[in-house]
């Protein structure tokens, strides 16, 4: 009975973690959508929920350490708690990048804006959007081989993030009027390409739970454990 209880609860929190996700999912994209679309309104509605995904860390961190203290896991409940610890607190730190995209909306009012980059920046939300809704489905399914290929989509972001920069400052070298929009599109690739990585981080995560190893997974198809 006691152990059937405490499965019911080790699935909440694995529940609780994928629910967190999503909440964070939808702030990166409404995020962008803010900055692209010059929505204010919209990068407002980002900073103001951004106290729930931080609620949601802290609950899942307490309930974390509550079975590991009332429970005594055995190794593979163990590995399941672990997981939603570290991996939720990389999903909290996505959501801070998300309000600092959400920031440079705010910041960006009234500024030359430069079309050709923005449409980068989009692209570029789109494939870690992808790979953020791919994580998440990895995770719910436990499915550490499709954890392995996310990872490697990751270098595509990386790519996005080089043209954003070189082109940004090109511009910016060529017509100072663009600097401070040059600077906000350096600052929202990076966030994007951090962002990229702490997916990264969570698929090394999944591929935890389902092996017992933890492995540095890289965009470059290379998996060495460390």
């Amino acid at each position: 009975m006691l152990r059937s209880q405490f499965e019911q609860q080790l699935t909440k929190l694995h529940r609780k973690f994928y629910d967190m996700g999503v909440q964070v999912s939808d702030a990166i994209n409404k995020a962008v959508t803010s900055f692209i679309d010059h929505d204010r309104k919209f990068a407002n509605e980002v900073i103001e929920r951004d106290d729930e995904i931080n609620e949601l860390e802290i609950r899942i961190e307490k309930k974390s350490f509550e079975l590991i203290a009332l429970q005594q896991p055995v190794t593979i409940d163990l590995r399941i708690i672990i997981t939603v610890m570290k991996a939720s607190s990389d999903l909290e730190r996505m959501g801070d990048h998300a309000v600092s995209i959400a920031k440079s909306t705010i910041r960006m009012k009234g500024e030359t804006r430069i079309l050709s980059i923005e449409g980068e920046i989009s692209k570029m939300s789109l494939q870690v959007q992808k790979m953020m809704d791919a994580m998440l489905n990895a995770y719910i399914e436990y499915d550490f081989e499709r954890a392995k290929e996310i990872s490697k989509w990751d270098s595509v972001v990386n790519d996005y993030y080089d043209s954003i920069h070189q082109k940004s400052v090109q511009i910016m070298k060529e017509n100072p009027e663009t600097v401070v929009s040059g600077h906000d599109y350096l600052s929202v690739a990076g966030f994007l390409e951090r962002i990229g990585d702490y997916v990264v981080n969570i698929c090394e995560w999944i591929v935890y739970l389902q092996t017992g190893k933890i492995s540095e997974l890289t965009s470059s198809n290379n998996e060495r454990t460390v």
